[in-house]
């Protein structure tokens, strides 16, 4: 296993050097061509460890899935922007080279959301939902077809690009919103919503990553469920990693890591009944202590 991982960093870190010399991440054949180069490379299921790697490949893990955060931003731009100027852009969704992954990614979640609830949700919000909010339109379009979706984002010219794409639908542009604004900035709102999707490039970096979760969990109403997307193995050279330690704050339920071409893994979360220090004063015992690699 340890020169299948040696050949395995090795190979990713030659596709970094490529893709950091590129003038722009803007979707075109030579960026296109090497980010399919890095997805294929990381999608096998691997044993890999990405936190025993050392410094110099840990330092290119971060800069690598900035590079993918941008060029995932460019591509949704692109095909918003594409899909914008049909008359019903809804119809043409699978122009996006990965309607069918997040048509799996969203089955998927939706799946998982219903093993750990019976309730319908009247109200969802997901945080991060950029320029083309494709799991909102899904979910809104096959599963949950009487929900409002409240989708967040910081930029106002990925809101606008998402918001136009579903102003001519009759069903879709009464039931989904689109707020300009940074989450953690939103509070009393949070309580407003059953369930909560974060998405996967909000806070890329661990610590930031942290900090929104417990901003999340600060203000989400207490039993709301949280979804958040993740990454295993090669995958999180990809995508940032979420651990159940990260979730203070929230019972992890389940965690799910696809082997196929749904490249992230799934997290479901409930918020605590009660802060965690009530529970701990209430019982006279020493707070729950998930197992996972940071405990």
């Amino acid at each position: 296993m340890g020169c299948q991982n040696e050949l395995l960093v090795e190979q990713v870190c030659e596709i970094y050097e490529k893709i950091s010399k590129l003038e722009s991440l803007k979707p075109s054949e030579d960026v296109n061509k090497l980010f399919t180069q890095l997805v294929l490379t990381c999608m096998p299921p691997s044993p890999i460890d990405v936190t025993k790697l050392c410094k110099r490949v840990q330092e290119i893990r971060c800069k690598l899935i900035s590079l993918c955060g941008e060029a995932e931003g460019l591509l949704e731009s692109h095909f918003s922007t594409l899909l914008g100027s049909f008359h019903n852009p809804i119809v043409h969704l699978n122009l996006f080279p990965y309607f069918s992954n997040y048509l799996k990614l969203t089955q998927l979640e939706f799946n998982i959301l219903t093993q750990h609830t019976t309730l319908v949700p009247t109200r969802v919000a997901f945080v991060g939902s950029g320029p083309l909010p494709l799991t909102s339109i899904v979910l809104a379009t096959n599963h949950l077809t009487a929900t409002t979706f409240h989708n967040y984002d910081v930029d106002p010219s990925a809101n606008s690009l998402a918001s136009h794409l579903v102003s001519t639908d009759p069903d879709l542009s009464k039931r989904m919103f689109f707020h300009t604004s940074n989450v953690m900035e939103v509070t009393s709102e949070l309580k407003e919503y059953e369930v909560v999707f974060l998405a996967a490039l909000v806070g890329m970096a661990k610590e930031e990553k942290k900090r929104v979760i417990d901003h999340l969990a600060k203000y989400m109403a207490p039993g709301a469920i949280l979804m958040l997307r993740s990454a295993h193995g090669a995958r999180a050279f990809l995508y940032p990693v979420v651990d159940a330690c990260d979730l203070r704050g929230f019972e992890v339920l389940s965690v799910f890591h696809p082997t196929d071409e749904v490249i992230n893994s799934v997290v479901i979360a409930r918020k605590f009944l009660m802060p965690m220090h009530s529970l701990d004063q209430g019982l006279g015992i020493s707070p729950l202590m998930l197992p996972c690699k940071c405990a």
